[in-house]
């Protein structure tokens, strides 16, 4: 029996899951999905994403891949698992690609964003949807300490310590910081992030932004190359899994959601 490849755009809500992975005893989105499409083709799915996402961390295109043997049109694997699906995750599109197509693998870049909260009271409507900070935050320091990292360098400051990608090297295509109606928002994009990477930039990027440590301490990061010497990682609930980069021959119906 003939097995095709299918491609999936995905979006989901991550303040209820324990991150992508399938853990024991723990509800994750990898294994609802899983569950879902199972269900769809009628034998066990296994799925391969863009990038795995920590617990609270929400998707607006995650992208992820899987074989099966089953014949459904790209209209019938949608509806059919978004039937399947709690109403936190839901399937956007798929289509067929070749097999060759691997969601993680072939992306060339990745993109995340990260909202900050900036005002005296808390939201009840941004609790699980932005990190709330209450004291101002010096939005020219953070942007001129922000441009330091875009490039290419050993992020070995910014990673987890129980990081395990064979090298620290990534390149950043661009990295900004904006303000509206009282939300800081960071838009990120390279050619692969390590464990807790864009969540340890933010927390340096708080320090600088709230007078803790100076503009050039990005710098000096980069350099010493030791987490130890870095910042705290900041909360999961204000970052967004964005999108994910492909050749053009593949031809994936993305959203241009960055």
């Amino acid at each position: 029996m003939a097995t095709e490849r299918i491609a999936l755009g995905l979006e989901y809500d991550g303040s209820a899951f324990c991150g992508w992975q399938t853990q024991p005893r723990v509800r994750t989105v990898q294994a609802t999905l899983e569950a879902a499409l199972s269900r769809v083709a009628d034998h066990p799915v296994r799925l391969q994403c863009a990038g795995r996402t920590d617990a609270g961390v929400h998707a607006l295109e995650q992208v992820v891949h899987f074989d099966t043997t089953a014949s459904r049109t790209p209209r019938a694997w949608v509806l059919g698992s978004n039937v399947n699906l709690p109403g936190d995750c839901a399937v956007s599109w798929a289509q067929p690609v070749p097999e060759d197509f691997h969601a993680r693998f072939c992306a060339h870049a990745r993109h995340y964003r990260y909202r900050i909260l900036t005002r005296p009271a808390r939201s009840p409507l941004e609790r699980d949807r932005a990190l709330w900070i209450h004291r101002p935050l010096d939005l020219g320091c953070m942007q001129a300490a922000a441009a330091t990292l875009v490039g290419e360098h050993d992020f070995s400051s910014f990673r987890a310590l129980a990081c395990q990608a064979k090298s620290p090297v990534r390149r950043i295509h661009y990295l900004n910081l904006t303000k509206a109606a009282g939300v800081i928002e960071l838009r990120v994009a390279a050619n692969g992030f390590l464990h807790h990477m864009v969540r340890n930039i933010v927390g340096v990027l708080l320090a600088i932004g709230r007078g803790e440590a100076p503009v050039d301490w990005t710098a000096e990061l980069l350099a010493v190359r030791d987490r130890t010497r870095g910042g705290v990682t900041a909360a999961p609930q204000g970052l967004y899994f964005m999108r994910a980069d492909y050749p053009p021959e593949f031809g994936l119906p993305q959203a241009e959601s960055h």
